[in-house]
C-alpha cells in the first residue's frame, strides 16, 4: 500500500518546509528536527497528513525548552502518555480525516500537513518575526499550536489536563536569544 503522506526525496531529507521552501530558510535546525519527526510518526500511524498532535508530540521529543514551558513533573508524563496512546486509543477516529477548523477553504494542506497544520508553522514563522528573529523556534512552535483551541494539539492537552491558555502566556513570555 502507498503511504498518502509525500515521501521525502534524497534533496528534502536535508529539510523542505510545508510549502517546498528550505526549512532551515525557515526554521532553527531544532525545528527542523521537529517537522521530521513529525513526518516520521504520521508515517507511522498511518495517518493521512501531519497534523498538529503529531508536531506536539515531536516538539516535546525533541526540544527541552519547550518542555519545561509546560512545566514539569506529572503533567509532562500524562501528556506524553496520551500522544503516544494516539495510535492505539482515541486518536484511532482522526485516521481518516483532516484536522480543519472549518475557519479556511477545505484543503489538504501543503506537502501532507492538514491545513492547521501548515497554518500552525506559518504563525510560528510569524511569531519569529514579531520577536525579531530570522528563524522560528521551539517556542514560536509551542504558542501556535496552542493558540487555535480547535487544534488536535490543544484536544490532547486538555486530555492531559494541561491549560492551553497558561501555556500560550508562559510561551509568549519566553524569549530566547534571537538565532
Amino acid at each position: 500500500m502507498q503511504s498518502r503522506i509525500p515521501r521525502q526525496s534524497a534533496g528534502e531529507q536535508g529539510g523542505r518546509g510545508p510549502d517546498g521552501a528550505d526549512v532551515d530558510a525557515r526554521f532553527s535546525a531544532e525545528l527542523a528536527s521537529v517537522i521530521t519527526g513529525a513526518r516520521r510518526r504520521a508515517l507511522r500511524d498511518g495517518d493521512r497528513h501531519i497534523d498538529t498532535a503529531h508536531l506536539l508530540h515531536s516538539l516535546l521529543e525533541y526540544d527541552p525548552q519547550a518542555r519545561a514551558v509546560l512545566g514539569e513533573g506529572p503533567q509532562v508524563a500524562r501528556l506524553l502518555g496520551y500522544l503516544v496512546q494516539r495510535s492505539i486509543g482515541y486518536g484511532l477516529r482522526w485516521q481518516g480525516s483532516v484536522e480543519d477548523s472549518g475557519a479556511l477553504p477545505r484543503a489538504t494542506g501543503a506537502a501532507g500537513f492538514s491545513p492547521l497544520a501548515s497554518a500552525v508553522l506559518e504563525d510560528a514563522r510569524a511569531r519569529a518575526t514579531r520577536r525579531g528573529a530570522d528563524r522560528a523556534v521551539g517556542i514560536d512552535l509551542l504558542a501556535a499550536l496552542v493558540a487555535d483551541p480547535r487544534t488536535r494539539a490543544v484536544e490532547v492537552l486538555g486530555r492531559a489536563a494541561v491549560e492551553p491558555r497558561a501555556v500560550l502566556a508562559r510561551a509568549e513570555e519566553h524569549r530566547d536569544p534571537m538565532p
